[in-house]
């Protein structure tokens, strides 16, 4: 059908040099990454050639957290720091947030309504401020002693 999203050609790059291979592509293209945060992995290789041309756009789906590049494109950044060098952004950047897979707050104080209390919860993948919020829920609402260690900070877990 004319104008659709077909699956075909679907080329799912496996191996890393699958993945290079692809990045010589002429034609169009939809390339999905799981590098959502863009830290690391393939998906720098495609965000560095793709990037700088204003044909191309991006689409960051689901939370990109504070000090990652997928942060900073959404924060409309003009450079991102990939290998080494600037990358100039001129690609067209699309922010799709509601798209995680992440549990919201309520959502994690129903699943943790049915668990056994432990002796100490710790809140550790969040923004600071997001994560204190949780933790002074799970006070209130559960009465479980919950914290928020200090990037670096060792636990020791029985």
């Amino acid at each position: 059908m004319r104008g659709s999203l077909s699956p075909d050609p679907f080329l799912a790059a496996r191996t890393v040099h699958e993945s290079i291979d692809s990045n010589s592509a002429k034609s169009s293209a939809v390339i999905v990454s799981s590098a959502g945060m863009a830290t690391g992995g393939r998906v720098l290789h495609h965000l560095k050639r793709l990037l700088p041309d204003p044909r191309n756009a991006g689409v960051i789906v689901g939370f990109a957290a504070v000090g990652t590049r997928a942060r900073d494109l959404v924060n409309g950044a003009s450079t991102l720091k990939m290998f080494g060098e600037y990358v100039p952004v001129r690609a067209e950047v699309a922010d799709g947030p509601h798209f995680s897979a992440h549990a919201d707050a309520d959502q994690i104080l129903d699943w943790l309504h049915g668990a056994e209390p432990p002796h100490t919860t710790y809140l550790v993948h969040d923004e600071e401020s997001s994560a204190d919020a949780l933790r002074n829920r799970i006070d209130d609402e559960l009465g479980w002693t919950a914290v928020v260690p200090r990037s670096g900070e060792g636990v020791l877990v029985r």
